[in-house]
Protein backbone atom coordinates (compact mmCIF):
# COMPACT_ATOMS: atom_id res chain seq x y z
CA UNK A 1 0.00 0.00 0.00
CA UNK A 2 1.33 3.42 -0.93
CA UNK A 3 2.30 5.74 1.91
CA UNK A 4 0.31 8.92 2.48
CA UNK A 5 3.17 10.99 1.03
CA UNK A 6 3.47 8.78 -2.05
CA UNK A 7 -0.30 8.89 -2.54
CA UNK A 8 -0.29 12.70 -2.36
CA UNK A 9 2.52 12.91 -4.93
CA UNK A 10 0.57 10.56 -7.22
CA UNK A 11 -2.59 12.62 -6.82
CA UNK A 12 -0.76 15.85 -7.60
CA UNK A 13 0.79 14.29 -10.71
CA UNK A 14 -2.59 12.98 -11.89
CA UNK A 15 -4.21 16.37 -11.35
CA UNK A 16 -1.60 18.63 -12.93
CA UNK A 17 -3.92 19.22 -15.91
CA UNK A 18 -7.19 18.28 -14.26
CA UNK A 19 -7.43 20.47 -11.14
CA UNK A 20 -10.30 22.47 -12.59
CA UNK A 21 -11.83 20.75 -15.59
CA UNK A 22 -11.85 22.82 -18.80
CA UNK A 23 -15.62 22.48 -19.27
CA UNK A 24 -16.67 25.93 -18.16
CA UNK A 25 -17.18 24.97 -14.51
CA UNK A 26 -16.40 27.93 -12.25
CA UNK A 27 -16.30 26.64 -8.72
CA UNK A 28 -17.13 29.97 -7.04
CA UNK A 29 -20.33 30.58 -8.99
CA UNK A 30 -22.63 28.81 -6.49
CA UNK A 31 -24.53 30.66 -3.77
CA UNK A 32 -23.85 28.06 -1.06
CA UNK A 33 -21.09 25.55 -0.29
CA UNK A 34 -21.64 22.46 1.84
CA UNK A 35 -18.56 20.65 3.12
CA UNK A 36 -18.08 17.07 4.22
CA UNK A 37 -16.04 16.85 7.44
CA UNK A 38 -13.78 13.78 7.66
CA UNK A 39 -11.17 13.72 4.93
CA UNK A 40 -12.37 17.03 3.51
CA UNK A 41 -12.16 19.66 6.25
CA UNK A 42 -10.01 17.66 8.62
CA UNK A 43 -8.44 14.32 9.45
CA UNK A 44 -8.81 12.87 12.96
CA UNK A 45 -6.21 10.26 13.85
CA UNK A 46 -7.40 9.95 17.44
CA UNK A 47 -9.76 7.07 18.15
CA UNK A 48 -12.47 9.00 19.99
CA UNK A 49 -15.20 8.57 17.38
CA UNK A 50 -14.21 4.99 16.55
CA UNK A 51 -14.14 4.00 20.22
CA UNK A 52 -17.57 5.59 20.73
CA UNK A 53 -19.03 3.40 17.96
CA UNK A 54 -17.48 0.31 19.58
CA UNK A 55 -18.89 1.23 22.98
CA UNK A 56 -22.32 1.82 21.45
CA UNK A 57 -22.39 -1.71 20.04
CA UNK A 58 -21.33 -3.16 23.38
CA UNK A 59 -23.96 -1.30 25.38
CA UNK A 60 -26.91 -1.23 22.99
CA UNK A 61 -26.52 -4.65 21.36
CA UNK A 62 -24.38 -6.51 23.93
CA UNK A 63 -21.79 -7.60 21.36
CA UNK A 64 -18.04 -7.13 21.54
CA UNK A 65 -17.28 -6.18 17.97
CA UNK A 66 -15.57 -3.33 16.12
CA UNK A 67 -15.75 -1.47 12.83
CA UNK A 68 -12.36 -2.85 11.78
CA UNK A 69 -12.51 -4.11 8.20
CA UNK A 70 -15.66 -2.12 7.38
CA UNK A 71 -15.33 0.11 4.30
CA UNK A 72 -16.59 3.07 6.30
CA UNK A 73 -15.22 5.98 4.25
CA UNK A 74 -18.25 7.71 2.77
CA UNK A 75 -20.68 5.89 5.07
CA UNK A 76 -22.83 7.56 7.72
CA UNK A 77 -22.55 6.67 11.40
CA UNK A 78 -25.83 4.78 11.08
CA UNK A 79 -24.55 2.92 8.04
CA UNK A 80 -21.29 2.01 9.78
CA UNK A 81 -23.15 0.61 12.77
CA UNK A 82 -25.47 -1.37 10.51
CA UNK A 83 -22.58 -2.89 8.52
CA UNK A 84 -20.59 -3.82 11.63
CA UNK A 85 -23.59 -5.37 13.36
CA UNK A 86 -24.77 -7.31 10.32
CA UNK A 87 -21.42 -9.13 10.40
CA UNK A 88 -22.35 -10.56 13.79
CA UNK A 89 -25.93 -11.39 12.87
CA UNK A 90 -27.77 -8.31 14.13
CA UNK A 91 -30.09 -6.69 11.60
CA UNK A 92 -33.72 -5.85 10.90
CA UNK A 93 -36.01 -5.16 13.82
CA UNK A 94 -33.36 -5.73 16.48
CA UNK A 95 -31.01 -3.25 14.84
CA UNK A 96 -33.75 -0.61 14.56
CA UNK A 97 -35.11 -1.17 18.06
CA UNK A 98 -31.74 -0.60 19.75
CA UNK A 99 -30.47 2.10 17.40
CA UNK A 100 -31.66 5.12 19.45
CA UNK A 101 -29.76 3.79 22.48
CA UNK A 102 -26.67 3.17 20.36
CA UNK A 103 -26.71 6.71 18.96
CA UNK A 104 -27.04 8.20 22.43
CA UNK A 105 -23.99 6.20 23.54
CA UNK A 106 -21.98 7.53 20.58
CA UNK A 107 -22.96 11.10 21.44
CA UNK A 108 -22.18 10.59 25.14
CA UNK A 109 -18.81 8.95 24.56
CA UNK A 110 -17.58 11.53 22.06
CA UNK A 111 -18.72 14.39 24.28
CA UNK A 112 -17.09 12.94 27.40
CA UNK A 113 -13.82 12.45 25.51
CA UNK A 114 -13.90 15.70 23.57
CA UNK A 115 -10.60 16.83 25.08
CA UNK A 116 -8.92 13.93 23.27
CA UNK A 117 -10.15 14.90 19.81
CA UNK A 118 -7.11 16.13 17.86
CA UNK A 119 -7.99 16.88 14.24
CA UNK A 120 -5.54 18.04 11.60
CA UNK A 121 -7.07 20.65 9.31
CA UNK A 122 -6.65 19.76 5.64
CA UNK A 123 -4.49 21.91 3.38
CA UNK A 124 -5.78 25.44 2.67
CA UNK A 125 -9.19 24.83 4.27
CA UNK A 126 -9.17 28.01 6.43
CA UNK A 127 -8.13 30.08 3.42
CA UNK A 128 -10.83 28.60 1.18
CA UNK A 129 -13.49 29.13 3.83
CA UNK A 130 -12.33 32.71 4.35
CA UNK A 131 -12.41 33.33 0.58
CA UNK A 132 -15.95 32.01 0.32
CA UNK A 133 -17.12 33.97 3.35
CA UNK A 134 -15.59 37.16 1.98
CA UNK A 135 -17.50 36.54 -1.27
CA UNK A 136 -20.76 36.39 0.68
CA UNK A 137 -21.38 32.67 0.22
CA UNK A 138 -23.54 30.62 2.59
CA UNK A 139 -21.44 27.86 4.20
CA UNK A 140 -22.74 24.66 5.73
CA UNK A 141 -21.82 21.09 6.60
CA UNK A 142 -23.13 17.90 5.01
CA UNK A 143 -21.68 14.99 6.96
CA UNK A 144 -22.28 11.37 7.82
CA UNK A 145 -21.36 12.15 11.43
CA UNK A 146 -24.01 12.53 14.10
CA UNK A 147 -24.69 16.21 14.65
CA UNK A 148 -23.04 16.64 18.05
CA UNK A 149 -20.03 14.61 16.90
CA UNK A 150 -19.57 16.61 13.72
CA UNK A 151 -19.79 19.97 15.45
CA UNK A 152 -17.31 18.88 18.14
CA UNK A 153 -14.77 17.96 15.46
CA UNK A 154 -15.28 21.23 13.61
CA UNK A 155 -15.12 23.29 16.80
CA UNK A 156 -11.94 21.54 17.95
CA UNK A 157 -10.39 22.23 14.54
CA UNK A 158 -11.15 25.95 14.96
CA UNK A 159 -13.52 26.10 11.98
CA UNK A 160 -16.91 26.58 13.66
CA UNK A 161 -17.13 30.31 12.91
CA UNK A 162 -17.40 29.71 9.18
CA UNK A 163 -20.56 27.58 9.16
CA UNK A 164 -24.17 28.72 9.45
CA UNK A 165 -25.79 25.27 9.61
CA UNK A 166 -25.17 21.56 9.20
CA UNK A 167 -26.96 18.43 8.01
CA UNK A 168 -26.03 15.14 9.64
CA UNK A 169 -26.94 11.47 9.97
CA UNK A 170 -29.05 11.56 13.15
CA UNK A 171 -32.20 10.99 11.09
CA UNK A 172 -30.71 9.95 7.74
CA UNK A 173 -28.74 6.77 7.13
CA UNK A 174 -28.35 7.69 3.45
CA UNK A 175 -25.71 10.29 2.54
CA UNK A 176 -27.89 11.19 -0.44
CA UNK A 177 -30.72 12.18 1.89
CA UNK A 178 -28.33 14.26 3.99
CA UNK A 179 -27.20 16.14 0.88
CA UNK A 180 -30.79 16.63 -0.26
CA UNK A 181 -31.64 18.01 3.17
CA UNK A 182 -28.73 20.43 2.75
CA UNK A 183 -30.08 21.69 -0.57
CA UNK A 184 -33.53 22.09 0.98
CA UNK A 185 -32.05 24.19 3.78
CA UNK A 186 -30.12 26.37 1.32
CA UNK A 187 -33.31 26.97 -0.67
CA UNK A 188 -35.18 27.82 2.52
CA UNK A 189 -32.57 30.43 3.38
CA UNK A 190 -31.72 31.82 -0.06
CA UNK A 191 -34.60 30.88 -2.35
CA UNK A 192 -35.34 28.05 -4.76
CA UNK A 193 -32.99 29.35 -7.43
CA UNK A 194 -29.89 29.29 -5.20
CA UNK A 195 -27.21 26.99 -6.58
CA UNK A 196 -25.36 24.62 -4.27
CA UNK A 197 -21.85 23.17 -4.54
CA UNK A 198 -20.67 20.33 -2.32
CA UNK A 199 -17.04 19.68 -1.38
CA UNK A 200 -16.21 16.06 -0.50
CA UNK A 201 -13.51 13.42 -0.64
CA UNK A 202 -15.29 10.15 -1.49
CA UNK A 203 -17.19 8.62 -4.39
CA UNK A 204 -20.25 8.61 -2.13
CA UNK A 205 -20.07 12.40 -1.89
CA UNK A 206 -20.11 12.65 -5.67
CA UNK A 207 -23.07 10.28 -5.96
CA UNK A 208 -24.98 12.12 -3.23
CA UNK A 209 -24.39 15.51 -4.86
CA UNK A 210 -25.75 14.16 -8.14
CA UNK A 211 -28.79 12.80 -6.28
CA UNK A 212 -29.33 16.31 -4.91
CA UNK A 213 -28.92 17.79 -8.41
CA UNK A 214 -25.93 19.86 -7.33
CA UNK A 215 -22.33 20.56 -8.27
CA UNK A 216 -19.49 18.72 -6.53
CA UNK A 217 -15.78 19.38 -6.12
CA UNK A 218 -13.88 16.22 -5.14
CA UNK A 219 -10.70 16.58 -3.10
CA UNK A 220 -8.00 13.94 -2.68
CA UNK A 221 -7.31 14.66 0.99
CA UNK A 222 -9.03 11.47 2.14
CA UNK A 223 -8.12 7.90 1.15
CA UNK A 224 -9.23 8.00 -2.48
CA UNK A 225 -6.89 8.73 -5.37
CA UNK A 226 -7.60 11.14 -8.20
CA UNK A 227 -8.42 8.27 -10.57
CA UNK A 228 -10.84 6.76 -8.05
CA UNK A 229 -12.70 10.07 -7.82
CA UNK A 230 -12.49 11.28 -11.41
CA UNK A 231 -14.13 8.10 -12.73
CA UNK A 232 -17.33 9.21 -10.93
CA UNK A 233 -17.28 12.46 -12.90
CA UNK A 234 -17.25 15.25 -10.32
CA UNK A 235 -17.46 18.76 -11.69
CA UNK A 236 -13.85 19.28 -10.56
CA UNK A 237 -11.23 17.20 -8.80
CA UNK A 238 -8.31 18.71 -6.90
CA UNK A 239 -5.37 17.31 -4.96
CA UNK A 240 -6.13 19.67 -2.06
CA UNK A 241 -8.24 22.77 -1.58
CA UNK A 242 -5.12 24.84 -2.19
CA UNK A 243 -5.78 24.20 -5.89
CA UNK A 244 -9.13 25.94 -5.56
CA UNK A 245 -7.45 29.13 -4.41
CA UNK A 246 -5.43 29.12 -7.62
CA UNK A 247 -8.65 29.04 -9.63
CA UNK A 248 -10.65 31.82 -8.03
CA UNK A 249 -12.54 33.81 -10.65
CA UNK A 250 -13.66 37.11 -9.22
CA UNK A 251 -16.35 39.09 -10.96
Amino acid sequence: MASATARQVMNEFQLQTQAIKPNGFRWMDAAAYLFDIDGTLLVSRDRVHRNALHQAMREAYVVDTTIDGIAYHGKTDLGILRAALERVGISGDRFQANLPTALEVVRREVSSNANRISPTVCSAIPEVLAELRAAGKLLGLASGNLESVGWLKVETAGLREFFSFGCFSDRHESRSEIFRQGVTEVHRRLGESARVCFIGDTPEDIKAARFADSKIVAVCTGIFTADELICHQPDACVATCADLLNNVVRK
